[in-house]
């Protein structure tokens, strides 16, 4: 079944109201459509991608681009994540067994398990090897790039902005011109907002993740055009691996997609 056909079918619980109503409600008359199956709500990935939908939400708003995300988790992750991100409540549903990521064929991580460990401590024990890039393609290269910057990446934060990210002190994005300069991504500065998404998830751990079982379950990214037809897809093949080119992660939503493109 394509992914299309999928989710026209399938119904998950709406953050909003609560709701179990189809994940495309609402898509039948738009031109475009973006779908974000993303990993457990309270994951890196999560919540930076959500970070940059909020970034660009004035040009995603222009491009009349319809947006729904489906996480693994439950309301209360969902409405917590919304809270922290800025994501629409209505555009978010929760599948707390990542049944459709498995339906999807997405990459559920490494599986690993050793007989003398429960379930959510396997998991764990895979979320840390998949930390260390064993089994999750391009994960160590993405955490040395937030600490060392990049000149092919926008600047993430600005120089009059106040960044919280326990447990350092409140910095200032002018402190990062200090450091590496201005008008591209400087060192340390992604590596700091990803310090500020784990001080949120570990301050608030049982919300955003009420079942450790699948944490290791990545995501996918599906854009449609207003028949239902796949404009572009990328799954996830690791951590930290949510978009095709994470120097640029909205690159295929800001130009022009007359084709099929799969990542």
């Amino acid at each position: 079944m394509n992914p299309y056909s999928l989710l026209l079918q399938t119904q998950r619980q709406r953050v909003s109201d609560g709701q179990f109503v189809s994940i495309l409600d609402g898509c039948d008359a738009v031109d475009r459509f973006l779908v974000l199956v993303l990993p457990q709500l309270g994951d890196f990935d999560s919540l930076e991608y959500a970070w940059w939908l909020q970034r660009y939400a004035k040009q995603l708003q222009a491009a009349k681009l319809t947006i729904r995300a489906i996480g693994i988790g439950d309301r209360s992750s969902g409405e917590k994540f919304c809270t922290f991100t800025g994501f629409s409540p209505d555009a978010l549903f929760v599948d707390p067994t990542a049944e459709l990521h498995q339906k999807l064929g997405l990459y559920s991580g490494l599986s690993l398990k050793l007989p003398v460990l429960s379930p959510g401590q396997n998991a764990w024990l895979n979320l840390m090897l998949m930390c260390a890039g064993i089994g999750s393609p391009g994960t160590l290269r993405e955490v040395f790039r937030g600490y060392r910057g990049d000149r092919q990446a926008p600047q993430l934060i600005a120089d009059d902005e106040v960044v919280k990210a326990a447990p350092l002190p409140p910095l200032k994005g002018s402190f990062f011109k200090l450091a590496g300069g201005s008008g591209f991504q400087r060192p340390f500065e992604l590596a700091t907002l990803r310090l500020r998404n784990m001080a949120e998830v570990l301050g608030n751990w049982k919300t955003y993740v009420p079942d450790a079982t699948h944490m290791t379950q990545r995501g996918g990214t599906f854009l449609f055009d207003r028949n239902g037809d796949l404009l572009y897809e990328h799954r996830d093949r690791g951590i930290l691996g949510f978009a095709a080119n994470m120097s640029h992660p909205l690159a295929f939503l800001l130009t022009d997609s007359t084709h099929v493109t799969r990542q």
